[in-house]
């Protein structure tokens, strides 16, 4: 072989290694492409991306909103109920407030032990709602709506007491009026009859009287008849005697 083919050799297979070299990197070069765009894609932890995750219940809510809401209370209130009527038993409770309207009533007690208050909403003496808070204020601010509620709601009570007052008053006045009307028409046949038996009476009277009239005048003139004959009798007597 000259040196002319010996080039044309090398040259060859110098062609054959550098093509087989770019087809190797023509075919891992995707790979490598997708795991680049997927590493970018990919958002990194430390995103500051608004959280959807709903807020958790309990004191981290608690810490959001000071005010309870309406389940809240009542659920606070079933197990406040309890609490305080076990409480209530004892002697560490100090009854700061109470306010009665009807048979509704508002409490506030103090827990001194603790420095708790507790406010109470009852009827007839069964406890309704109990709030249980360390803060004095908010405890003034709910046995001030505890009264204004005990207002609301006896209202209806006391409006039903008065015309129930007023209801059985009335039958009362119209039993007496019954009774008042009965007694009057009772003595009003009485005196009815009374007067019938007067008037027979009367009547009777009249009768006796006109009769005892006609009587007394047949009588007067009898006795003017019997003088006049007395008189006759007299003067024929004395008839032919010497006269003074």
């Amino acid at each position: 072989m000259d040196h002319k083919s010996t080039l044309r050799h090398l040259a060859l297979a110098a062609f054959v290694a550098l093509a087989g070299v770019q087809s190797i990197g023509a075919q891992t070069l995707p790979d490598g492409a997708s795991n680049a765009a997927a590493v970018v894609s990919q958002p990194s932890v430390n995103t500051a991306l608004p959280s959807t995750a709903p807020l958790q219940s309990g004191a981290t809510a608690a810490q959001a909103s000071p005010a309870l809401t309406p389940a809240e209370a009542q659920e606070s209130a079933a197990g406040n109920v309890a609490e305080l009527q076990q409480m209530i038993r004892g002697s560490d409770l100090s009854e700061l407030r109470t306010t009665y309207n009807g048979t509704y009533g508002a409490s506030l007690l103090f827990y001194g032990k603790e420095m708790t208050y507790y406010v109470a909403l009852f009827q007839q003496k069964n406890f309704w709602r109990v709030i249980k808070t360390s803060d004095e204020t908010r405890a003034e601010m709910i046995y001030k709506d505890f009264v204004r509620q005990t207002l609301q709601l006896s209202d209806v009570e006391l409006r039903r007491t008065r015309l129930e007052a007023q209801k059985a008053f009335t039958e009362r006045m119209i039993a007496l009026s019954q009774d008042r009307a009965s007694r009057l028409q009772s003595d009003l046949n009485v005196a009815r009859q009374q007067q019938s038996i007067v008037s027979d009476q009367q009547r009777a009277n009249q009768a006796q009287a006109v009769a005892l009239a006609q009587q007394r005048a047949s009588a007067q003139e009898q006795l003017r008849a019997a003088q006049r004959q007395v008189r006759e009798l007299q003067r024929q007597l004395e008839n032919g005697l010497p006269t003074n």
